[in-house]
């Protein structure tokens, strides 16, 4: 992996790790690929890692499913989640494919590398 490309999907996995939204099985696997980065285990950890970023970043239709469910409510109330649904149509009217969270961002940031670091 060229040093370019290294900088900038560490820069972006940092970003993920500090991302409030990013489910904790995410933060473990980025983890481990940081610590494996240089090692004869990278190649399996950027393997197991990008498989880990396409579960873990969620479709805009996943965004607009979750803003109306309980779960939805519970996290942000009445008012957040009206805001929250307006968003994702939003979103979804100007095209974007994923949800644009920090950790969303973040995975979808290193997944537009994909083909490099593989």
């Amino acid at each position: 992996m060229n040093k370019a490309l290294l900088a900038y999907v560490k820069e972006n996995t940092q970003k993920l790790l500090l991302a409030p939204s990013a489910c904790p099985e995410i933060k473990i696997v980025a983890k481990s690929w940081l610590a494996a980065i240089g090692t004869n285990q990278e190649n399996a950890a950027t393997t197991k890692y990008i498989a880990e970023l396409e579960a873990a970043i969620m479709p805009i239709d996943g965004l607009i499913a979750f803003s109306q469910s309980e779960a939805a409510q519970k996290i942000f109330g009445a008012e957040g989640v009206k805001g929250l649904q307006a968003h994702a149509r939003e979103l979804k009217a100007h095209g974007a494919e994923y949800c644009d969270c920090p950790a969303c961002a973040a995975c979808k940031a290193i997944l537009d590398k994909k083909a490099e670091l593989m």
